[in-house]
C-alpha cells in the first residue's frame, strides 16, 4: 500500500487529497476576536493542504486569554468564519476548527468585559504574557472552577461545535494539548483538585472526556479530533509517573466515542523533551482513529514515517506560515523561505498574507 505524503486519504467522511495537515498557529490577527478578510485570505492561500487546522478558537469569552485570538461563540463570529471557510473550500480545501480555551494561561487585560481567567485550580501558570494595554503582564492567580463552571465550560465547547458546523467548517479538533485548559485538568502541575476532576487519572481524563462527549453529541464523532501533548512542558506542565497510564485511558475513552483523529504534539524539534516513543508506540496500536504527526517534519521523514505505518497524516506548522505553497515544494523539492518571528503575532499583513 503506497502511504507517501502526496496520496489522497480519508478522514471520517471527507475525503482529503493529501496527507498534509497545516497545524493550528496562534497568528493573533482577529482584532476584536473576531475573523476577518485578512485571515480568509491567509487561509485561503494555503488550501493546497489536505487539512488545515485553524489557530486555536475560543469557545467562550472566558477562553480568549492571549491577544487578538478569535472566538467562536456568538452569530458575529460565525458569520465571520463563513467567509474563511468559504474560501477555503472554494481553493478546494478541507478546514477544522481548533477549540482553545486559554484557562489559567490568559490575563483580564486581553479578556472582554465580564469574562474571567478560570482553570482547575488557583495556581498561576509561571512567566509572562503580553497585553495590548500594558504590555507583558505575569498570569495572575486564576479563579478555580467550581462545579457549575465546569459544567458550564463543557456547553460552551459543545455550543461551538454546532457553530463551527454551522459557519462552514468540516469538522473541530479539541485542544487538549500545550497546558490550555482541557490540559491542565489532565496535568498535575496545573489540577491539584481533591473532587472527582483531580487526583486519579481518571478523574483528570473526566474534562477531556466530557467535552468530547458533549461535542460527539452535537456534530457527531466522525468530526472530531482531539490534540494532545504527553510530556509536553509548555506553560508549566509536567511529567509525573502516571503519564502513560493516563494517556492511555484517555485512548479508551476516545474510542469508544469513536474519535476520527488523535494529533500528538512533540516539539521536541525546538528544544523541547522527547515524547516517549515507546508512548507514543502504544498510542498509535491503541487508538482505533486516524493519528496525525507533528513536529519538525520534512517530506522524506514524513514519507518515511507514513510508509512505517507510525502515522496516517503528517502535520507542519511554520513552514506554513512562509510558505503558503508548502505542498508544491514539499513534492518538487523547492527552497523553503524561512518565517519572520518577529511578525508571528503582529495584527497586520506583513509576515501573514504577504510571503509568496
Amino acid at each position: 500500500m503506497n502511504t507517501t505524503l502526496f496520496t489522497p486519504t480519508s478522514l471520517g467522511k471527507l475525503h482529503l487529497k493529501n496527507r498534509i495537515v497545516m497545524a493550528p498557529m496562534t497568528r493573533s490577527r482577529a482584532i476584536g476576536n473576531m475573523p476577518n478578510e485578512l485571515m480568509e485570505t491567509y487561509y485561503k492561500q494555503r488550501a493546497e493542504a489536505g487539512l488545515i487546522i485553524t489557530e486555536g478558537i475560543s469557545p467562550s469569552p472566558n477562553g480568549l486569554g492571549y491577544a487578538r485570538i478569535p472566538g467562536l461563540f456568538n452569530d458575529a463570529q460565525v458569520q465571520g468564519w463563513k467567509r474563511v471557510t468559504g474560501g477555503v473550500h472554494a481553493s478546494g480545501g478541507r478546514i477544522f476548527a481548533q477549540l482553545m480555551h486559554t484557562g489559567r494561561v490568559g490575563h483580564l487585560a486581553n479578556l472582554p468585559a465580564g469574562a474571567r481567567v478560570i482553570a482547575p485550580f488557583a495556581i498561576a501558570a509561571p512567566g509572562q504574557m503580553w497585553t495590548d494595554s500594558s504590555g507583558m503582564q505575569a498570569h495572575p492567580v486564576p479563579e478555580a472552577m467550581s462545579e457549575d463552571d465546569i459544567h458550564q465550560t463543557v456547553a460552551e465547547y459543545a455550543n461551538a461545535a454546532k457553530r463551527a458546523i454551522a459557519a462552514g467548517f468540516d469538522g473541530v479538533e479539541l485542544h487538549a494539548a500545550n497546558g490550555y485548559l482541557i490540559d491542565q485538568f489532565l496535568n498535575t502541575a496545573s489540577n491539584q483538585r481533591t473532587d472527582r476532576w483531580g487526583g486519579s487519572p481518571d478523574n483528570r481524563i473526566r474534562f477531556a472526556v466530557e467535552v468530547a462527549k458533549a461535542c460527539v453529541a452535537a456534530i457527531g464523532a466522525d468530526r472530531i479530533g482531539m490534540r494532545i501533548s504527553p510530556y509536553g512542558v509548555f506553560n508549566g506542565m509536567v511529567h509525573d509517573a502516571d503519564m502513560d497510564a493516563l494517556y492511555l485511558r484517555l485512548i479508551d475513552e476516545l474510542n469508544a466515542l469513536e474519535l476520527a483523529y488523535i494529533h500528538i504534539v512533540d516539539h521536541s524539534s525546538m528544544g523541547a523533551p522527547e515524547v516517549s516513543p515507546e508512548l507514543k508506540a502504544k498510542l498509535r496500536a491503541s487508538f482505533n482513529g486516524q493519528y496525525i504527526l507533528s513536529g519538525g517534519y520534512d517530506a522524506a521523514r514524513a514519507n518515511a514515517d507514513l510508509d512505517a505505518q507510525r502515522g496516517d497524516l503528517v502535520a507542519f506548522g511554520r513552514p506554513f506560515i512562509s510558505n503558503p505553497d508548502l505542498v508544491r515544494k514539499l513534492q518538487n523539492g523547492g527552497a523553503l523561505t524561512a518565517p519572520d518571528a518577529g511578525t508571528f503575532y503582529t495584527p497586520d499583513e506583513k509576515g501573514y498574507t504577504d510571503y509568496q
